[in-house]
């Protein structure tokens, strides 16, 4: 089978920093993210919205300096402690501002892109047509962020490949135009997928930057929280195995030393689901197609952690890697944000500190195989769910309980002496 001395400066932190929480939708239209509930009682799953395009991000005037504890460690060094990456998301904008590079290189050592590597980016309309197959090619500005990716050693996870959001329609018609043509059959359909997986790793191969990819997501939010798949193009043209045969694809042609991982959201909501489906991605040795699952951890501070381990648990049965792919802590719950005060802050630090200390003693003790945690940004002002004020550092980009408790700090982290 194929295979942060948080010298935290004070010109660091007044930086305009681009939002790595713009994700890939608008604010108003994000995937439902989970409510807190009770442990006995069963969540009743509800519809997501479909993810739209985001607008490119602003700048915000930096805002004036003020004092900046001093620690000892910066995040990357304390989750390399537990054998762990420290990831963030980065954007072409992040990717050309002097000032938050600095931030980045000082506290992660992972980056994955926001938008850069997505099928709507990378799949050329135009060309395809010209060869009468799928051509993946990538953006001038996509290889600037690879490079500086690689001068500065950053590991990468690629995102995503296979997903019912951000994917041109075209590639499922006739002649590559859904304007005139009529949607293709099964084999044609499988055929485009293979080519689209294969490309996807010969044109990183052949740019350079294949090496430094440790994970790829082959598919992205396939799960309905009702446990049945999510319609799509891909699900319709190919059938109910579509998902087999992406993963089969991916592991056919990856490098060995790239993990192949199902990312999803509100995914302790699909337990059993996701369970019973990670358990049919086999080839026909019993040996498994993937290599980990991604736990997007879009939550809230009004979720339920007991229930959020427990779904965690029964994965990591399975020897699976888990990785956290997009972490932020939302103040309160789905569409009731609550204020920003200095009691709901604290009340986010204790959540970040209770999950993050939870998974390292669970990866200390070898229960749970994980090898990077991403943050999804590390910022509030420019966060794609900024009205719930997310992240580690405030609107004035100033460290806030969270960022204590992203460094295992629990006397910073907001509990009460």
């Amino acid at each position: 089978m194929r295979k942060m001395k948080l010298g935290l400066l004070a010109a660091v932190l007044v930086v305009a920093l681009a939002a790595c929480g713009t994700k890939d939708n608008d604010v108003n239209s994000t995937p439902k993210p989970t409510e807190a509930v009770e442990l006995t009682a069963t969540p009743e799953p509800t519809a997501t919205p479909e993810p739209t395009a985001t607008p490119e991000p602003t700048v915000t005037p930096a805002p004036a300096v003020t004092a900046v504890p001093e620690f000892d460690k910066t995040i990357k060094d304390v989750y390399a402690e537990y054998g762990l990456k420290a990831g963030t998301c980065m954007s072409q904008f992040m990717c050309n501002d002097a000032r938050t590079q600095e931030f980045m290189k000082e506290n992660f050592n992972s980056i994955t892109f926001e938008n850069e590597l997505k099928p709507e980016a990378v799949l050329d309309q135009e060309a395809s047509k010209a060869a009468g197959d799928l051509v993946v090619k990538l953006q001038p500005h996509t290889l600037n962020m690879l490079k500086w990716c690689q001068d500065n050693g950053m590991a990468v996870r690629g995102h995503t490949i296979i997903w019912h959001s951000q994917t041109p329609n075209w590639i499922f018609y006739d002649n590559f135009d859904d304007k005139t043509g009529t949607l293709v059959g099964r084999d044609v359909m499988l055929a485009r997928m293979e080519s689209y997986i294969k490309q996807t790793f010969e044109v990183l191969e052949d740019s350079g930057y294949l090496d430094m990819f440790y994970a790829y997501d082959v598919v992205n939010e396939a799960w309905l929280d009702d446990g049945t798949k999510r319609p799509s193009n891909w699900l319709s043209t190919i059938g109910e195995d579509y998902l087999w045969q992406a993963f089969y694809f991916a592991d056919k042609y990856a490098p060995e030393h790239v993990d192949l991982y199902y990312n999803d959201f509100n995914e302790q909501f699909k337990t059993e689901a996701l369970y019973n489906f990670f358990q049919t991605l086999k080839d026909e040795d019993g040996n498994y197609l993937i290599d980990g699952v991604g736990f997007q951890a879009h939550l809230y501070t009004k979720d339920d952690l007991d229930l959020y381990f427990a779904h965690m648990d029964k994965i990591a049965t399975l020897g699976l890697k888990i990785n956290l792919t997009e972490l932020d802590v939302c103040l309160g719950k789905y569409n009731r944000p609550d204020y920003a005060t200095d009691k709901n802050k604290k009340i986010q630090g204790q959540f970040y500190y209770n999950l993050i200390n939870g998974i390292m003693e669970r990866v200390q003790a070898g229960t749970v195989k994980m090898d990077a945690l991403t943050f999804w940004g590390f910022a509030d002002e420019l966060s794609w769910r900024q009205e719930y004020n997310p992240l580690l550092l405030d609107r004035k980009w100033q460290p806030k309980y969270a960022y204590g408790a992203a460094l295992l700090l629990k006397e910073y982290s907001g509990f009460e002496e």
